[in-house]
């Protein structure tokens, strides 16, 4: 088995061989990818050595100490935090060779085709249908995809599509690898409340999937989708931070470099939210070691419930301790970013952006049930429509 020492080696062997101030920012992690230090836990030729997950950190301390690029994590974070691990587990050795190299070195942006219109919470009720081309053998796609981060500048998307409407909604499903540069495939902006265009809604009009781009077994697509939910839900709510990091960070320096706003009451209110952002932040340290052991499970939904109640705290506090200039918003302008950036704008972007935390990656309403029923152990809520074709259900 690899040890620290030995991805010490190697990571040495790297930098001399493409010392990163004079190797282009692609090639570099291109040659990273290929001395399998991207993933260390990945298996050996897909960009990792089977090593165990937890010396990742080695690597990564290490390249940044030589400044090395990285891949830019949160332009590809979909990519990373979603398709990646779906792939691995689910792909076939063709797919896992063709999509995770130019995925992790940030050449494919990659978006998640799941939510739509009249299936956001209840995600299994979607009514994209894929119908079978008998004579191709491809998967012809219509419907419409709702909410999808990054659609304006993916080129793949992980897509869930009804492939058998007499069966129940949850088994009825296929998982597919959709091209977001096919014909058929329209994007359009959805402006939010912040002005600009983070998110988008895609139609799917006589979209052809080769079937070759299915990923797991036809029908199965919710436990594909599975992993897809629980991965994501992990890369939102317990990202990897510094003390401080995040939504905290900004009012805790505001607070420090500005003594006269502040009052008895607000410095309350501060302490408790600053005591649960770092109790979040190092529960989703002992998280991500857990996951050492296996795939995430459960867990991630309370994490990520933490992660939205305490955005939406700490900003809308930020907002009032700022008084006045709390109601300030700098920039309206119609725009379609790569990226969410909370840190690195205004207080009154946090406060709206956060809205959006208790909607996006699971509400917070499902993830509540998800966290009553699989990790509290609680009766499940009355279903009258598990045992329904889709087709039956009233919509």
């Amino acid at each position: 088995m690899t040890d620290a020492a030995e991805l010490h080696s190697l990571t040495g062997k790297l930098l001399a061989a493409h010392p990163p101030a004079d190797t282009d920012r692609g090639d570099f992690l291109k040659a990273r990818f290929d001395a399998g230090l991207a993933w260390v836990h990945y298996p050996a030729g897909l960009g990792g050595l089977d090593a165990p997950r937890s010396l990742q950190a080695v690597v990564d301390a290490e390249l940044a100490a030589a400044g090395a690029p990285d891949n830019d994590p949160r332009r590809i974070g979909i990519g990373l935090g979603m398709a990646a691990p779906t792939i691995l587990r689910f792909g076939t050795r063709e797919q896992k060779e063709r999509f995770l190299r130019p995925l992790w070195v940030g050449e494919e942006v990659w978006c998640q085709l799941f939510s739509e219109p009249g299936a956001g919470s209840d995600l299994a009720a979607l009514a994209t249908r894929a119908v079978r081309d008998d004579a191709s053998g491809d998967w012809i796609v219509n419907g419409q995809k709702v909410w999808t981060s990054s659609a304006h500048l993916a080129r793949w998307a992980i897509l869930i599509a009804r492939t058998d409407p007499d069966l129940p909604k949850h088994r009825g499903i296929s998982y597919f690898l959709c091209d977001m540069t096919d014909p058929g495939v329209e994007v359009r902006p959805l402006r939010q409340i912040t002005g600009e265009a983070e998110f988008n809604e895609v139609f799917l009009t006589d979209v052809r999937i080769p079937d070759t781009h299915r990923l797991g077994e036809v029908g199965e697509g919710w436990k594909v989708a599975q992993t897809t939910l629980m991965n994501e839900r992990v890369s939102i709510g317990g990202a990897r931070l510094p003390r401080e990091g995040g939504m905290i960070g900004p009012i805790a320096r505001t607070w420090r470099e500005r003594p006269e706003l502040r009052t008895h009451d607000l410095h309350q209110r501060l302490l408790t939210l600053w005591v649960e952002a770092e109790v979040a932040r190092l529960t989703g340290e002992r998280l991500r070691q857990r996951l050492v052991a296996g795939e995430p499970g459960p867990e991630g939904s309370g994490l990520k419930l933490a992660f939205a109640r305490l955005n939406q705290e700490i900003s809308g506090l930020e907002v009032e301790l700022l008084a006045d200039e709390g109601l300030l918003y700098s920039d309206w302008t119609m725009r379609r970013p790569e990226l969410v950036d909370f840190t690195g704008r205004d207080a009154g972007y946090r406060y709206l952006r956060s809205k959006g935390n208790s909607i996006e990656g699971g509400t917070s309403e499902v993830l509540l049930n998800i966290v009553a029923e699989r990790v509290l152990g609680l009766p499940a809520e009355p279903r009258n429509d598990k045992d329904v074709a889709w087709k039956d259900l009233a919509r």
